[in-house]
């Protein structure tokens, strides 16, 4: 019979839907303890948790500090904030919860960043007593950034400041102007003092002014929005499985979206379509699947298919695109160097890139754009990465799944910076290999041969004259001087392009490196070579 009643709960308990949220804020403004009191209130923690927090706050005079709920890391404890990114969950009677909560400190913005990624709702605490910070809009702004469309005020340690509604309606009017600029979808204002719990789950008669509810009531029935499950098909290929001659399959997690058997699909970047032949889970098969399920996806047809490739629907497929203009967050002490190379990491797929431009540095205090140099610590910027191989990206406002990526230096492998696709990106690239309806095999066909780079090292007026040839005998041509990316472009096109690098050795030798990552067909030729030596180089 117990064991009946334990699986009742358990599905009711699934069938629950779940909410993800962030709490932010600046050092000492509470952020723990305020989940401290949530779990405590919520009966999410377990007994002797709460006995070894008795015991620790009870050599100081306390009766119970929330803040030790969260502050696992023995340096937290011992500093009193929070370092690292902390995760708890808790359920309701309405719904599941998991909440992160992040650092306050200006040094761990990148953590807050992180647990920030994933999370619908954000609760942002500002102390009543040292008002509106820097921190405060800094987080704010992140939060917008990051596709959060709900954000909670939490001002806090109100009964330091006497319940005084002037206070509580001073920060909120400084504090609205700054977050109305920000797009979300909704702002509400909560007075709480997270270590009594007042207006957290129960409400406070010391605020009969305020007459918004409970913090726990907000997040037990604001509106969530759209699923990822409505969104479209993308399922980043993490593994291919191939255990036998008899099967083939392509493991990963469902990013957005569903997929059924029988659904047309198309493998991003190649273009190759083919049919869903079965969806294979630990569990068993299934005729359908939705995100964020984690499955196998077998093919009808034998495609070319592999790591960092990315599978949708051919109807709403993302744009294949090799430049990438993005919002990021700069998470590296050391300051981003303008046409430096990268690596960029998008969903499963990491590709070599190089830092092209850096338009502006966002003035947090205004949130206007201003000019910048580099990119510090925290700092948020609008950037341009080329990268050398294609990618499959959507706006990080329409899926944030593909519109996410992350920068990671390639010789210290250290994250750098975590960068959001804007909607211009979708607009350029157009000639990019998967970008374009027209397939590298039909351009091929109209033109009688196909693409390529031809490396050469001479003076431009003998490239020039080595073009006039080649297409007097009906290549197609052009002419890079110094730019990879022009060549690159070109010859995705179709087109076969004579590159000449103008500058000193390192750089020529740069330039002939970007071009073999490109996976583009590169020959190199002597600078006395014809139109002849040229073709049979390309074949």
């Amino acid at each position: 019979m117990t064991a009946t009643l334990e699986a009742k709960e358990r599905v009711r308990r699934q069938a629950q839907e779940l909410l993800r949220l962030v709490v932010v804020g600046s050092v000492d403004d509470g952020k723990s303890t305020l989940i401290g009191r949530l779990l405590y209130e919520a009966n999410g923690l377990y007994d002797d948790h709460i006995s070894q927090v008795r015991r620790a706050t009870r050599q100081v005079g306390e009766e119970i500090d929330f803040s030790l709920f969260t502050d696992g890391l023995r340096a937290e404890r011992e500093q009193g904030i929070t370092i690292d990114v902390a995760y708890r969950s808790f359920v309701t009677g309405r719904r599941r919860f998991i909440v992160a909560d992040t650092p306050g400190h200006v040094q761990y913005t990148r953590n807050m960043a992180t647990g920030a990624s994933t999370a619908e709702v954000a609760v942002i605490l500002i102390d009543a007593r040292l008002k509106v910070l820097p921190q405060s809009r800094r987080h704010a702004y992140l939060a917008s950034m990051l596709g959060i469309r709900h954000l909670v005020v939490a001002i806090n340690k109100m009964d330091l400041v006497g319940w005084d509604r002037g206070v509580f309606d001073a920060i909120r009017s400084e504090f609205e102007p700054f977050v109305g600029r920000l797009g979300f979808a909704g702002v509400s204002y909560f007075p709480i003092s997270a270590r009594d719990g007042d207006n957290v789950v129960a409400a406070s008669a010391k605020t009969p002014w305020h007459t918004g509810g409970t913090l726990l009531e907000f997040l037990e029935t604001v509106p969530t929005g759209e699923s990822r499950v409505h969104a479209p098909f993308r399922f980043p290929v993490q593994y291919v499985l191939r255990p036998d001659l008899r099967y083939r399959g392509f493991a990963g997690q469902i990013a957005s979206g569903a997929v059924a058997v029988g659904d047309e699909v198309v493998v991003l970047p190649s273009g190759s379509r083919a049919v869903i032949a079965g969806i294979d889970t630990f569990d068993g098969p299934l005729e359908r699947a939705v995100a964020p399920m984690s499955v196998t996806l077998r093919l009808t047809t034998e495609v070319d298919v592999s790591r960092g490739d990315l599978i949708a629907r051919p109807a709403d497929a993302p744009r294949v695109v090799k430049q990438l203009e993005a919002n990021v967050v700069w998470l590296n002490e050391r300051p981003l160097e303008k046409g430096r190379e990268y690596l960029v990491k998008h969903t499963t797929r990491t590709v070599p890139a190089r830092l092209e431009t850096l338009h502006s540095r966002l003035d947090l205090e205004t949130l206007k754009p201003v000019p910048a140099e580099s990119l510090g610590l925290n700092d948020v910027g609008r950037v341009t990465l080329r990268c050398l191989r294609p990618l499959a990206v959507d706006a990080y406002a329409a899926v944030r799944g593909t519109g996410a990526f992350i920068v990671i230096d390639a010789l210290s492998n250290n994250t750098v910076a975590a960068g959001m696709v804007e909607p211009a990106t979708l607009e350029a690239d157009a000639s990019v290999r998967g970008g374009s309806r027209v397939s590298a095999q039909a351009r091929q066909q109209r033109l009688g041969h196909a693409g390529g780079i031809v490396w050469i090292e001479a003076d431009l007026a003998r490239v020039y004259a080595l073009e006039e040839q080649l297409f007097a005998a009906g290549w197609v041509t052009a002419v890079a001087v110094d730019s990879a990316r022009i060549a690159i472009a070109a010859a995705e096109s179709g087109l076969v392009c004579l590159c000449v690098g103008e500058g000193d050795e390192a750089s020529r030798k740069r330039l002939r490196n970007e071009l073999e990552l490109s996976g583009v067909r590169v020959v190199g030729v002597v600078p006395s070579a014809t139109a002849d030596d040229v073709r049979r180089a390309l074949g």
